[in-house]
This record gives C-alpha cells, sequence and structure tokens, in this order.
C-alpha cells in the first residue's frame, strides 16, 4: 500500500520512478503512469544486480508486514533483504531513505518517546527487526559515506492497510474483543499525509542522516474504530478483556499454530498495538520539514467506508 501510494505521487509530481516488484506481484497500474518495473526478489542477491543504476535516491519498503510468523522469516525478508539492497546501493545512490516503524520503540507503551529514545529488545520479531535494521542503516552509513534517512510511520491506515483489512478479516471470523475497552488512542498516520512527510524529507538536506517519526494529530480511540469498522459489515465488539488476559492468551495461541506455520486468530504483537498508548512524538517532523496532518480523519474515514461498501 505505502510503496504503490509513493510511487503514485512521485510520478504524478514528475520524477521518473524505478519499482522492485516480486516476480508475478501486480503494478496496480503504476507501469501505465510511467513505472519501470523490474522483477527480484530481496531475499536472493543475484536478482538484485543494477537495480539501483542510475537512481538518485533509493525508497526501500520491502518487509515482512505480518504481525505473525517465524523469527527466521523477519530476519530473512528484514534484516537479510535490506543488507542485500543497502550492498547493492552503495556507492551509487545519493541517499538511502529506508522505511522502519514505530515498533522500533519496542513493545513497552510509547507515549511522547521521540526519536532520541534507545529501544531494548523485545522479544518479538517484527520490532527487533526493525531495531536492527536501523542500526544497519547507520553503520553502512558511518563506514561507507551512504546518506540516509529513515521514516517510523506509526499506525498507517488507508483502503488497503493491514488495519482494515485485518480488522475485517477478525469479524468475519468469529468474535473481536476490545482490550481494556479500546479506550487507547489507534495512533493512526493516513497513507496521504504519510507519503507528505516522506516527500517532504526526501527533498530536504536537513533530512540526511536523520529519523522521522510521524502520527497524525487527530485522536480516534481503538473501540471507537472497530466498533466503527464492524458497523459498516453488520458486526461488533461484544466483550471487552484486560491486556494481561489477552496478551496471555495470545502467547498460548502462537505456541499452538506457530509449528504448523499456520496465522494465529491473535498475535502478542497485536495485542501491544491494540491494547496500550502507542502515541509518539512527531514534533521532529512538524518543525524541521513543516510536515503537518493534511488530511482530517473524516476524509480518511469516508475512504475507508466507500472501499468497504465496494
Amino acid at each position: 500500500m505505502i510503496g504503490s501510494s509513493l510511487s503514485r505521487r512521485l510520478l504524478e509530481r514528475g520524477d521518473q520512478v524505478r519499482g522492485l516488484l516480486m516476480p508475478g506481484e501486480d503494478d496496480a497500474g503504476l507501469e501505465k503512469l510511467g513505472l519501470q518495473i523490474v522483477r527480484g526478489d530481496v531475499t536472493k542477491p543475484a536478482t538484485l544486480e543494477g537495480i539501483a543504476d542510475d537512481c538518485d535516491m533509493v525508497f526501500h519498503l520491502a518487509a515482512r508486514v505480518q504481525e505473525w510468523g517465524r523469527r527466521s522469516q523477519f530476519r530473512e525478508t528484514h534484516y537479510d533483504g535490506t543488507r542485500n539492497v543497502i550492498r547493492e546501493c552503495c556507492g551509487k545512490v545519493e541517499r538511502f531513505v529506508y522505511f522502519s516503524s514505530t515498533a522500533y520503540y519496542g513493545t513497552k507503551p510509547a507515549q511522547g518517546l521521540t526519536e532520541e529514545y534507545v529501544p531494548e529488545f523485545s522479544g518479538l520479531p517484527y520490532p527487533d527487526m526493525k531495531m536492527l535494521c536501523e542500526r544497519m542503516v547507520r553503520t553502512y552509513s558511518a563506514e561507507r559515506g551512504m546518506k540516509y534517512t529513515i521514516i517510523r510511520p506509526c499506525n498507517v491506515i488507508g483502503p488497503r492497510s493491514a488495519h482494515l483489512l485485518n480488522v475485517l478479516g477478525s469479524f468475519e471470523k468469529g468474535l473481536v474483543p476490545l482490550v481494556d475497552g479500546g479506550s487507547y488512542n489507534a495512533s493512526f498516520v493516513s497513507v496521504e499525509n504519510l507519503i507528505d512527510g516522506v516527500l517532504l524529507a526526501a527533498d530536504s538536506d536537513v533530512a540526511v542522516n536523520r529519523e522521522y517519526a510521524f502520527v497524525d494529530d487527530y485522536e480516534i480511540t481503538w473501540g471507537e474504530y472497530m466498533t466503527a469498522v464492524g458497523a459498516l459489515i453488520g458486526k461488533k465488539p461484544l466483550f471487552s478483556i484486560s491486556f494481561r488476559q489477552a496478551y496471555l492468551a495470545a502467547a498460548v495461541v502462537e505456541y499452538l499454530y506457530m509449528p504448523f506455520n499456520i496465522r494465529p486468530p491473535f498475535t502478542r504483537y497485536a495485542v501491544t498495538i491494540i491494547g496500550q498508548e502507542n502515541h509518539v512524538d512527531s514534533s521532529r517532523a512538524r518543525n524541521e520539514l513543516g510536515w503537518k496532518t493534511r488530511v482530517q480523519w473524516e476524509e480518511v474515514w469516508a475512504e475507508l467506508e466507500e472501499h468497504v461498501k465496494r
């Protein structure tokens, strides 16, 4: 979702854009808009030869975005994949823009955390790999003089986002509980507002070797959001459980499902997203880049509602 939205915006403003897509992956109509497509796999270095030739900047978004899976699966795509792309880019591009996540901060409540916060390992693969990848990007920068910018979006929301599709899927499969009454801020950033920030960072010399967190300034709780999404398909959350209960239940479910490589109905990482505050501080992006929440929640929700009803 983010990669295709970014590509579209870059093309619309007149940039020449090359997109790395998996073999057989749908180009989302971008080739007709002028996207030059190359096919490859970030986990297979031989398929990446020449992808950065004649490029000024690389935006690296490839990742395992599911909240479940074995640690080896996350490592292969996140860490090994990022290393492979960086090696192909070093000495060729002016700047490497790495898409991390506020998951970088770990699984503790993240209310008001800034880019200066130094996280610890959480034991969960997605946050840990984001932390390791950021370290790798900074190491390559220091050792090989590669300029970088790191983007840390909070919970990205849009018509094709996991935060919409997963909630809809959960409602279709059965009961959807709230955690602690759904009282925590969902800490969304709309994909369009995020791309605004990415383009501002990409065009700014101030953003060289800097990290930026992005979260919109409207507030909607998980309870409000999940109730509204459920109502679109005639469903609603029917009960609430505590964070501790949800986390322990998720640990048991993961233990039972993971050996068979089957997606659990919910995970510990998902519980940490909806069951505690994750509203980080995005003032650096606002002050240094002039970023702001351009698309307000009413517009975001109208687009989500239209997408579901289609």
